[in-house]
């Protein structure tokens, strides 16, 4: 029996193509003869077979959208803040280091804070009023020196144990953030309440302030900076301290009238 082989055949003889060898007959010499095709199909015609898939240009990219973080707010950034200023220093507050505390770019922040001067304002308001709050229930229901001194010590056990917030305290604010504050405000009432009851008004009662604030600043800045070197003790120093300032506010010198 002839043995042929179509175009689609897989033998050897078929990837050879339409043409293949048939037997020869008894007695003859094999001869090459076409074969024919399958009837109702049409030669098998495979386009040229693709080595890679067509580049295709890639989409330029599209500029980064400063969208904020889910639950980054600008009281969360101050906070922050203030946190990292108790535990690094208040020098070592900067917009980068706070970035990398969120895990976000510096200009992400730029979305909640207008930049490192406006976050430092932001932390002095926080502060303040963290501290005043705290003074406010030293010295409710007391007079005198008693409330001196519970002031006194409410403004002491807050620098010592807060100091990078205490000193965002310390920064000159503008009037019109002071005005618009009402921590500040409420802090002048207090501050203020106090020297009155020693019977100043102005302008002895600013520098009535002024004396204290100096004078409670400068021992708690000394006293962090473990300055004092005597062997006295420093309760009993600050006590003493008290009893002066009191001293002085009860004999106050009096101004003439102009």
């Amino acid at each position: 029996m002839e043995l042929t082989a179509h175009a689609t055949d897989t033998t050897a003889a078929g990837r050879r193509g339409p043409f293949a060898w048939s037997p020869a007959p008894p007695g003859g010499r094999g001869h090459r003869r076409e074969q024919p095709l399958p009837t109702g199909r049409c030669p098998a015609t495979r386009p040229p077979r693709r080595l890679h898939s067509p580049v295709r240009n890639p989409p330029a990219p599209q500029p980064e959208a400063h969208i904020p973080r889910a639950g980054l707010t600008a009281d969360r950034l101050v906070a922050a803040a203030a946190d990292l200023a108790d535990e690094a220093g208040y020098e070592n507050v900067t917009l980068s280091a706070l970035a990398r505390r969120f895990n976000v770019k510096d200009a992400s922040l730029y979305t909640h804070v207008r930049g490192l001067g406006d976050l430092r304002t932001r932390m002095a308001l926080l502060a303040g009023g963290e501290m005043i709050d705290r003074i406010a229930t030293a010295v409710e229901g007391r007079t005198g020196k008693d409330a001196l001194a519970a002031f006194a010590g409410a403004y002491r056990d807050y620098a010592l144990t807060h100091p990078g917030r205490y000193a965002a305290t310390q920064i000159r604010l503008d009037e019109a953030t002071v005005t618009d504050s009402p921590a500040l405000r409420r802090t002048a009432e207090i501050t203020y309440g106090l020297l009155r009851a020693y019977g100043l008004e102005e302008p002895d009662l600013t520098d009535a302030v002024r004396l204290l604030r100096s004078s409670f600043h400068g021992y708690c800045a000394l006293e962090s900076a473990g300055a004092f070197g005597a062997p006295r003790d420093l309760e009993a120093s600050w006590d003493r301290m008290i009893d002066a300032l009191h001293l002085t506010l009860l004999n106050w010198p009096r101004r003439d009238a102009p």
